[in-house]
């Protein structure tokens, strides 16, 4: 099933997030079926890691939202940070454990909808990647304040994103953030270090990471 038909599938149910596990599921364990799993770490993270490397003999603690294959978070904990990686596809966990079976990472299945208490709060860096862009338009707010959610007052944020010129709704999915939804981050508290962009083929849609702090 294309994966535009799998999300309408799973809207129509009020399932927003429903269809990541029907995807993986599908997919039997071959990673060219998820359309994201590139089984390497996204490169701005890396760059990033690379340019705030830890110092300090204490780990701080990191989460990764939708850790899909795992790739992101193993980066993460081999630059040091005491991880927790969630997806809310329980197939995608179970592929995580099985590709990285000695991982210190602590994978978890969880919904970005119905995270658990004892997270609020507790993370010095939350990695989202790409996942906001995957749900609908009418519950954007509500997973951006999810996210923040996860932080410290102390925190780093770092989004990777697709980011589009115009606040006019995107077809989709995925569905690029626009500069007004984006603000809702500065509404929640945060404030905005630095932004690294690619620009796309497509010049009317860039690649963003955005790095924030909390004012």
């Amino acid at each position: 099933m294309e994966i535009k038909n799998l999300v309408e599938k799973h809207l129509q149910k009020n399932q927003p997030s429903g269809w990541f596990e029907e995807l993986y599921a599908q997919a039997h364990h071959n990673p060219e079926q998820i359309p994201w799993a590139t089984q390497k770490p996204s490169h701005q993270l890396i760059e990033w890691l690379e340019n705030n490397p830890l110092t300090g003999k204490e780990k701080p603690q990191a989460i990764v939202i939708g850790c899909g294959l795992g790739d992101d978070a193993q980066a993460l904990t081999e630059a040091g940070y005491d991880v927790i990686a969630f997806d809310v596809s329980s197939t995608a966990i179970n592929w995580c454990k099985q590709r990285f079976p000695d991982s210190p990472v602590d994978y978890a299945t969880a919904d970005i909808f119905e995270l658990p208490p004892r997270w609020q709060q507790q993370f010095d860096l939350v990695w989202e990647c790409r996942t906001i862009q995957a749900l609908p338009l009418d519950v954007r707010n509500q997973v951006m304040e999810a996210v923040s959610s996860l932080a410290k007052p102390s925190a780093t944020l770092l989004i990777l994103t697709h980011l589009r010129d115009t606040e006019e709704a995107p077809g989709g999915p995925p569905w690029a953030l626009s500069e007004g939804e984006l603000n809702q981050f500065n509404r929640l508290g945060w404030q905005e270090n630095h932004r690294f962009i690619n620009t796309l083929k497509d010049k009317r849609v860039s690649v963003a990471m955005i790095e924030y702090q909390h004012n």
